[in-house]
């Protein structure tokens, strides 16, 4: 089997995965990507999982693609493959069923920023840094312009896109690429808050809700209203979604079933 470039654990619903090629800076190579989607999908239907959260070692959250596997000494088939299996990857966050949380702690660059802007949420330290550099070396920064275009105002991720200057934490939050800037010694305490608050809610009502927002995104108004309309009438047939209503009437904490 490939190198395992990452760690898994996972404790009380949260499953912590960790980018660990610090030497490599993190870079997405095929084995990299191949070891990220595997701990993402490993048994994500279980009631024990409510939570991913994606982190790094070292100073460099991710540093993007191995350059060493786009030169021309690889053949195109494999360059092909190298971009197929990360859009895969980023794709794939957004249809697990449970919440997915990057916590960074340092530089995230090109498709390691395109990782960031791809999870549901973000959380980073003070001293963490956004950039798509590609352009300074000849390689635009197309995939990671999708997640980019996506989770900020066009005029800042074409600016990030056509000089490759970086983003501060406190820019990033400004313009909505992370939900939240700590100080380095609270990054953990406040990425655990927000995932044992994930915790307490029903892991299907959760599951129902993410899949829901992403598709009604891709939808005009009217649509997402109509489809999101039916959706609220589901969530009331589910098991968690009837006990949630009579535990609020009965004043009393809900007891899910997920």
């Amino acid at each position: 089997p490939p190198e395992k470039l990452t760690v898994r654990r996972q404790a009380e619903g949260v499953r912590n995965i960790v980018l660990n090629n610090p030497r490599k800076r993190n870079a997405l190579s095929l084995a990299m990507l191949q070891s990220l989607r595997e701990d993402l999908l490993h048994d994500v239907k279980s009631r024990d999982l409510r939570v991913i959260i994606i982190s790094a070692e070292g100073p460099v959250f991710c540093s993007g693609h191995d350059l060493k596997e786009l030169s021309s000494e690889d053949d195109v088939k494999h360059h092909s493959q190298v971009f197929e299996i990360c859009a895969e990857v980023m794709t794939l966050i957004q249809k697990l069923p449970v919440p997915v949380i990057a916590k960074v702690n340092g530089l995230a660059t090109a498709a390691g920023c395109q990782l960031v802007a791809s999870c549901d949420i973000a959380v980073a330290s003070e001293k963490s840094q956004f950039a798509t550099p590609g352009v300074n070396i000849g390689l635009f920064c197309s995939t990671p312009a999708v997640a980019l275009g996506r989770s900020l105002p066009r005029k800042v991720a074409l600016e990030m896109l056509f000089t490759g200057e970086p983003l501060s934490a406190q820019e990033a939050l400004m313009h909505g690429l992370v939900s939240k800037v700590v100080p380095e010694d609270k990054l953990e305490e406040e990425t655990m808050k927000i995932s044992q608050k994930i915790c307490e809610s029903s892991k299907s009502v959760v599951a129902l809700g993410k899949a829901t927002f992403y598709r009604q995104m891709a939808q005009d108004l009217d649509t997402a209203y109509k489809m999101t309309t039916q959706v609220m009438a589901d969530n009331l047939t589910l098991r968690d979604g009837q006990e949630g209503i009579e535990a609020f009437i009965q004043k009393r904490k809900p007891v899910w079933s997920h």
